[in-house]
């Protein structure tokens, strides 16, 4: 009759072990859902709020800003080409009124006045043929030949000639310039801003259409 204890004192410490992994079984579960979560919200942080509160782009959408300067290289700004001016007058009296009245540009919208001074109508028909004038200016008083002969002849034998202002000895010989085929006429004495304004004029219409 000694042996029904000996039999139910093992059973004891089993029950007790079954007792005791239940409720460790039951703790790592919720542990396992607490830690899910937890990683789903790194991965949209990491994908939606960390990208857009760092601001910075994907791999493959960062620019690229080596090779966008390689490919489309700054425009260098090239400086305006001067007005090429030629003025012809065996006076150098009178050549030198007209650059003064002239000056460094004819206007503050147009660009500097290169200039090519003449005293023979000869230097002035090879300047001619040679291009590249804006303007011509010819004193209609100078000897021996006058601008306004020596425009005519320009007019009629240079292939687009450039426009040609002459220097008239009065206002009444406005109709000698026309028959020379001037584009316009100033007076003597030389009126430095009506010769100014003059240029301008003729310089505008000229690079207009050049």
């Amino acid at each position: 009759m000694t042996s029904t204890p000996a039999t139910t004192g093992p059973i004891a410490p089993e029950a007790d072990d079954g007792r005791r992994s239940g409720p460790q079984t039951q703790e790592t579960e919720p542990e396992a859902q607490e830690t899910a979560p937890a990683a789903g919200s790194e991965v949209d942080a990491a994908g939606e709020g960390g990208g857009s509160e760092s601001g910075d782009a994907l791999p493959d959408q960062q620019p690229h800003h080596g090779d966008a300067h390689q490919g489309f290289p700054e425009a260098s700004q090239q400086p305006p080409r001067p007005v090429s001016v030629l003025v012809y007058s065996d006076d150098v009296n009178t050549r030198a009124a007209v650059r003064l009245a002239i000056g460094r540009r004819p206007a503050p919208d147009l660009p500097e006045v290169r200039w090519t001074e003449c005293a023979t109508p000869h230097a002035v028909i090879a300047a001619a043929d040679r291009g590249g004038l804006d303007l011509l200016i010819l004193d209609g008083e100078a000897v021996p030949a006058g601008g306004m002969g020596l425009c005519k002849q320009l007019k009629d034998e240079i292939y687009r000639c450039p426009p040609v202002l002459v220097l008239t000895g009065r206002p009444q010989d406005a109709w000698l310039a026309t028959w020379s085929r001037a584009d316009f006429a100033v007076p003597h004495p030389l009126d430095p801003i009506a010769l100014a304004e003059a240029v301008a004029m003729l310089v505008r219409r000229h690079v207009s259409t050049r």
